[in-house]
């Protein structure tokens, strides 16, 4: 039995690149994106995801290395 997609449990039909907290959860200490197999997200979700992470770290609201 595998576990449900986060977005789809917290019924979050989009994935915005401004809520930096939810973002954050699949961000590795590194601020790397989490693996799909890590994260249980739907392969659609997961793509969504890195546009989003994608977008808020060009508009400077997530870094792109983490020290």
């Amino acid at each position: 039995m595998s576990k449900q997609c986060f977005f789809k449990q917290h019924n979050i039909q989009h994935i915005d690149y401004k809520d930096t907290e939810i973002l954050k959860k699949f961000l590795n200490p590194h601020a790397r994106l989490l693996a799909k197999k890590r994260t249980d997200v739907s392969a659609t979700n997961q793509r969504k995801l890195a546009t989003a992470v994608k977008r808020a770290r060009y508009m400077g609201l997530l870094p792109y290395v983490a020290r």
